[in-house]
């Protein structure tokens, strides 16, 4: 299938690891020319090599997408590159455990990591989304719907990106900008393969985490986020927009349990 992404030129944050370097893979393979966003400079600059997607197209561009400043010139230096921006793909963010007791502090800082880089990138690549009639992609976590406990700020921040979806879906739509968000729950990343190393049991906490996911009884891919990410990318969903879509194997919207009764049936 042509998903009509040939030399749209597409930033995705967080892209040189797990998820984002997944999209990244994929939106090259359909011709599209990606901008990784983020402090994974060598790791970036290795996967465009990799996918033969390095000068021309593609670019790594280092940055700290807490920082106001930063998200413009990331921005500024797309457009002076390569002329255009035809979409973002706000993939950026991390499970920092700032809970209750933290402190107002430690929160607003969560917040910048995890989400006001979103409304700042969007907020200066407007005028060239509005000009290419692009798309915007959020990868949100489960957390926003299930919560978790002890991580108040990351888990604010996801659910706020659902509620940036509805609205810009909204407010976009007289300029042909279309909004979706993604929304990964267990998934295979080198990040979440050093979390699992954390703990007593690694094996056992994993054969306990697939035994809730209802598809397959496995976790999700890598790659099949970022195929759903490149999916609703592309013209071929071009009537989709304000949308939150769930990547899981049925693991959220499944009763918990789903596996025992199972069993015992």
């Amino acid at each position: 299938m042509d998903l009509h992404l040939t030399d749209k030129v597409v930033i995705v944050t967080g892209g040189a690891k797990g998820i984002g370097a997944a999209a990244v893979e994929l939106f090259a393979r359909e011709g599209a020319i990606p901008v990784i966003v983020g402090r994974s400079p060598e790791a970036g600059t290795t996967l465009l090599e990799k996918i033969g997607a390095p000068g021309e197209r593609g670019l790594m561009i280092e940055t700290e997408l807490s920082e106001v400043e930063a998200c413009r010139k990331a921005v500024t230096r797309t457009l002076q590159t390569f002329g255009r921006l035809d979409g973002i793909v706000h993939n950026a963010g991390i499970n920092d455990g700032v809970g209750l007791r933290a402190g107002p502090e430690k929160f607003v800082e969560s917040l910048q990591r995890n989400l006001f880089h979103i409304y700042n990138l969007t907020h200066f690549a407007l005028d060239a989304l509005i000009e290419s009639k692009g798309f915007i992609v959020n990868v949100s976590s489960k957390l926003a719907v299930t919560g978790q406990g002890g991580t108040s700020a990351y888990a604010a921040a996801k659910g706020a990106i659902h509620g940036l979806t509805r609205e810009w879906a909204l407010d976009l739509a007289e300029h042909g900008i279309r909004v979706n968000t993604v929304v990964p729950a267990e998934v295979w990343t080198p990040m979440y393969e050093s979390w699992i190393n954390t703990v007593e049991d690694p094996e056992k906490t994993l054969e306990a985490i697939r035994a809730r996911i209802p598809l397959d009884r496995r976790m999700t891919t890598a790659e099949e986020m970022g195929n759903a990410i490149v999916f609703l990318a592309s013209r071929c969903s071009g009537h989709t927009t304000g949308q939150i879509h769930h990547i899981d194997g049925g693991y959220v919207h499944f009763d918990r349990s789903y596996g025992e009764i199972e069993k015992d049936s």
